[in-house]
């Protein structure tokens, strides 16, 4: 069974994760993990040395308590491995973080100016026959997200924290049409870089938008967003078996995360007229 969380966000505020050894119980039935980008943030900081030291941590925690984890980058964390994607249960199932699905990868975010200059000039460098190979395009635009730095989320003092999470991601009000804009759209968007890119999976699982739940596409893909360790909508660990896949919510009882709700369950036939079952 391979479990997948995403959006952890380990060391930021807002996460409701303060202690790696508050997760370990929904470790229990894995033979292997998946964290789906933006398990902690990488990038520049006004403090690489605490930077450095959470990575570290985070890194050795997962080696010495965890099932064998495998290691996607986010936009937060684009150095953290080498692998951008995973194709599971012979590629019925297709596993990325999911901010490749914009092409400025953050739409609502203080840096889109910057990200859509950037990640235009690194595209802008390859070939037109290279920017339709998805290694290439991932690789520009993690390229690109290790070039910004991070802003609240490095900040330790709780009243500069709060003003610096406003400012970055609330302020203006524009910024949660943004958001709001960017659900309503993700259907349509994962529906296009599978045809582009040749994919055949019928189940794709993401994070990044932060909003947990289940979403069936008009051409009959299945989208399983695992939500996020950070408040408001909540976080949900997907398991992918050979036949199946499950999402499930995840809820802090006391110091630890315990499985909570089962949200969808999701069969895995190698049929085009294979089914989604919500329970």
């Amino acid at each position: 069974m391979i479990r997948i969380f995403s959006d952890i966000h380990y060391g930021d505020r807002a996460s409701s994760l303060t202690s790696l050894a508050a997760i370990t119980p929904l470790f229990e039935g894995a033979t292997q993990i998946v964290l789906n980008g933006d398990t902690l943030d990488t990038r520049p900081s006004r403090n690489p040395a605490a930077t450095l030291a959470a990575k570290d941590h985070v890194l050795d925690y997962f080696q010495r308590n965890a099932p064998p984890t495998s290691w996607l980058t986010g936009n937060h964390d684009p150095d953290i491995s080498d692998l951008h994607a995973l194709e599971l249960a012979e590629r019925s199932v297709y596993v990325t973080h999911g901010d490749i699905l914009f092409e400025n990868i953050v739409p609502w975010g203080r840096d889109v100016e910057v990200l859509t200059k950037r990640i235009n000039a690194e595209l802008g460098r390859l070939s037109s026959s290279d920017r339709e190979i998805l290694a290439n395009r991932f690789a520009a635009v993690r390229c690109v997200c290790a070039t910004i730095p991070q802003r609240h989320q490095s900040e330790r003092n709780a009243v500069k924290y709060a003003w610096g999470f406003i400012r970055d991601t609330a302020w203006p009000p524009f910024r949660i049409l943004r958001v709001l804009q960017a659900w309503r759209e993700t259907p349509a968007r994962v529906e296009r870089l599978l045809e582009r890119f040749r994919l055949p999976a019928k189940v794709f699982v993401m994070g990044h938008t932060h909003r947990l739940g289940i979403t069936r596409t008009s051409a009959g893909v299945t989208i399983i967003n695992s939500g996020s360790f950070c408040p408001p909508n909540g976080g949900g660990v997907v398991d992918i078996c050979s036949d199946h896949a499950v999402l499930r919510a995840i809820e802090k009882r006391g110091k630890e995360f315990r499985f909570g709700a089962t949200l969808a369950h999701i069969a895995l036939a190698r049929s085009p007229d294979a089914e989604t079952l919500n329970v």
